[in-house]
């Protein structure tokens, strides 16, 4: 099998930061969602490249009657009350028009009538898997929620990113929301790089997490890790619900560390080349909302990635695939 190109996209919106910053605070980035999904669609066509877009299931609502209709009876019940999503929803707005932080069923339209991606579930109400309190029976529900709502627009949801990537998948306490995946029909996920700074629980106090902070931040400058590829047919194909690791997020444009960003792109370049020649597979992410604020700057990135993807698929026949996709061709070689 040639090596693979993946992109996953962590598409939320407001739902993805509700907990950390307000609209106001972050209405830029917010603001320009819907403009920047345009330049995806637009730019991934012109380089042939697929994308996965991991959907939170609010998003789809075309109103908020539609979005109450499909909220699950056992909401998640964290003990920090703070991180539930479900006490702001009586003061949005009531559809895409009056409040374009909180829905999002125009970029998925437009997503599904592309043709060319995949629309995936990034939980129902941005479901937060570590955080003390919640239960994997809300869980059940809650991925219940997020399939119907799709499946009700016509999508049938097959992969699935966790929110704050909160999935430990070696550990067996884990092993339960697999199943769960598995039980409503989603045969992928992305779990975290298989490096230590990366693979810690996401949720549990370390003693240098300042340190692992640090570390991660520069590896997106400097070759840290490795490049985090990934041998497709080393991969558990015995699994039920597939692993495809990330590689590398994405960081978004800095005017403070602008001079960095040339290392930046070299490091992403280099790890897709070292995939390309190994036939392995590169995975990259981000957010739709980080391309938000400096856009030109990021497109402008996002196109020599495209670019150096075009020249790898001609040189070595690098492929690009939904998560979806490369799970199907995994699961073909069985």
């Amino acid at each position: 099998m040639k090596g693979h190109f993946v992109i996953s996209l962590d598409y939320e919106i407001h739902w993805g930061v509700f907990d950390k910053r307000t609209v106001e605070e972050y209405k830029e980035n917010l603001s320009n969602v819907g403009k920047v999904i345009d330049r995806l669609l637009a730019l991934s066509d012109k380089y042939n490249v697929k994308i996965t877009f991991s959907t939170v299931g609010f998003l789809f609502a075309k109103d908020k009657k539609e979005l109450f209709d499909y909220i699950p009876i056992n909401k998640p019940t964290y003990l920090n009350e703070k991180l539930s999503p479900y006490p702001l929803l009586d003061g949005i707005g009531n559809n895409e028009n009056d409040d374009p932080f909180h829905y999002g069923l125009s970029g998925v339209n437009k997503i599904q009538n592309n043709g060319n991606h995949e629309i995936g579930t990034h939980t129902y109400c941005h479901y937060y898997c570590h955080i003390p309190g919640q239960t994997i029976e809300q869980f059940d529900d809650d991925i219940n929620s997020a399939v119907s709502i799709a499946k009700s627009k016509g999508i049938e949801v097959k992969s699935l990113v966790f929110p704050r990537n909160m999935i430990d998948a070696h550990k067996p306490s884990d092993k339960p929301l697999l199943n769960v995946l598995n039980k409503h029909g989603i045969t992928s996920f992305r779990g975290k790089e298989n490096s230590f700074i990366y693979n810690i629980h996401t949720t549990k106090f370390y003693k240098n997490w300042f340190i692992l902070k640090l570390l991660k931040f520069l590896d997106a400058y400097i070759s840290i890790t490795g490049p985090n590829t990934y041998d497709v047919i080393k991969i558990n194909k015995s699994s039920k619900v597939i692993n495809l690791p990330s590689s590398r997020l994405l960081r978004a444009y800095s005017y403070k560390f602008r001079m960095f960003e040339p290392f930046k792109l070299k490091r992403i370049k280099r790890a897709m080349t070292h995939a390309a020649k190994k036939n392995e597979m590169f995975h990259l992410w981000w957010h739709p909302h980080n391309f938000g604020a400096q856009t030109d700057e990021n497109f402008s990135t996002l196109e020599e990635v495209f670019k150096t993807y075009k020249s790898l698929n001609e040189t070595y026949g690098f492929q690009s695939e939904t998560m979806t996709g490369l799970t199907n061709k995994i699961k073909a070689t069985q």
